[in-house]
């Protein structure tokens, strides 16, 4: 009887419309990540400059920022979360598409400024996304919404880069990103149709906007857990993120096709994606939260070897295809686990300002914190660049191990 009761929640109509959010959300990451790098290093542009083109990303890190604006203001249609999503999603469709008319031979500030803008909205929409999916979830649903919501991301994720990478092979960079564009269509349909939240009243002022959602947050778990907490998040994924700003120029030197790298990211990666996040979320109820996230922090670490391993034995397509689905499987245990850890330390009543504010300190690594891998790699070469990626992973295994004793000393108490 419980099984047909926990496959119930799937079926609720808000569900379908949260898988279409989460891949608009998903959407602009790719385009302003691994697409664009392999763009740019099949036009010859120099490593260290394909590397540094993740400082783009920053208003990931910094949309805590302008997040309580979004939950004082109301645009005029559409409500207070929709209305958001919905501008955003319209200035991504342009900005997108707008990417084409850039010309990498002729220099990457144009390129890099659009970049700039597109993360900007792309950070924007993702605060109004989360605060929808919020408030829009009964307690009962919350699960099920946020890994249809990862699920949706995911498939974005694979959609604009090994879609968008293999559909370069056949027609030109700018035609990829009036496509990829033009995709972005599909979440701004779900949010004309999605329902309405029953929202609470918003802020009286934007002083409280701004400040109530920190000191709550501060007060409620204290300074010293906060800063770990806070430390943790950013720095989880480095090892990943390192590697990850750097694998399509990796696979495109190595000697691998567009289509191959396309192919197998979006076809088997999808799966890889999938299978990762049922069984992250199936053990994450046996494991709890945190032994969640150090088992499987340490799979994400060892997942680095395998590129290693592709980096001595040169184009060999079966260890790429196993080296690209271990990643994505990685992932999708990884995200299960820290997208529960983020919902599990946010107070209902702020929590789009404090998921925004947790969810930057995530993308630090991703930005900031991989911005150098480029470097390395032309200081080091790809066989040693990744075994020192696989030592970005030990401080946030260090902090989840340090969280966790904590936690058996309380249960102990």
């Amino acid at each position: 009887m419980r099984a047909p009761s926990a496959l119930a929640v799937f079926q609720n109509r808000k569900m379908a419309y949260l898988l279409f959010l989460g891949f608009a959300s998903g959407l602009p990451l790719y385009l302003t990540g691994p697409t664009l790098q392999a763009w740019l290093t099949l036009e010859g542009v120099d490593l260290a400059t394909v590397g540094l083109l993740s400082l783009v990303g920053i208003p990931y890190s910094l949309k805590f920022l302008w997040s309580p604006l979004l939950d004082r203001f109301a645009p005029p249609l559409l409500g207070r979360r929709r209305g958001w999503i919905g501008i955003s999603e319209l200035l991504l469709i342009i900005s997108i598409a707008a990417m084409g008319l850039g010309r990498p031979e002729e220099g990457v500030l144009f390129i890099a400024t659009l970049a700039l803008i597109i993360a900007f909205l792309s950070a924007t929409q993702d605060i109004a996304i989360d605060a929808y999916r919020t408030d829009v979830l009964e307690e009962r649903e919350m699960g099920a919404g946020a890994g249809v919501s990862v699920f949706g991301y995911r498939i974005a994720m694979i959609v604009a880069g090994g879609g968008a990478v293999a559909l370069a092979d056949y027609t030109t960079w700018p035609r990829v990103y009036l496509v990829m564009g033009a995709t972005m269509l599909v979440g701004l349909a779900a949010t004309f149709g999605a329902p309405e939240p029953a929202t609470a009243a918003p802020p009286a002022s934007l002083r409280e906007a701004v400040f109530e959602p920190f000191r709550e947050f501060w007060q409620r778990l204290g300074a010293g857990p906060s800063l770990t907490m806070l430390a943790f998040i950013a720095v989880y994924k480095l090892g990943d993120n390192v590697v990850g700003n750097m694998t399509t120029p990796f696979l495109v030197e190595t000697g691998f096709s567009l289509t191959e790298i396309g192919v197998v990211r979006g076809v088997m990666g999808v799966a890889a994606t999938v299978i990762g996040v049922l069984v992250g979320g199936a053990f994450l109820s046996r494991l709890g939260i945190l032994r969640a996230l150090w088992v499987f922090g340490l799979i994400q670490a060892a997942t680095n070897l395998s590129y290693l391993a592709l980096a001595e034995a040169g184009p060999s397509q079966g260890l790429m295809v196993f080296t690209i689905n271990l990643e994505y499987f990685a992932q999708g245990l990884g995200t299960s686990a820290l997208v529960a850890f983020l919902m599990s330390l946010c107070n209902q009543r702020f929590s789009a300002t404090q998921y925004a504010l947790l969810t930057s300190f995530m993308a630090f690594s991703r930005d900031v914190g991989a911005s150098q891998s480029g470097k390395i790699v032309e200081a080091t070469g790809w066989p040693a660049f990744f075994v020192i990626s696989i030592l970005f992973a030990v401080p946030g295994l260090v902090l989840v191990r340090w969280m966790l004793r904590g936690a058996r000393g309380q249960t102990a108490d």
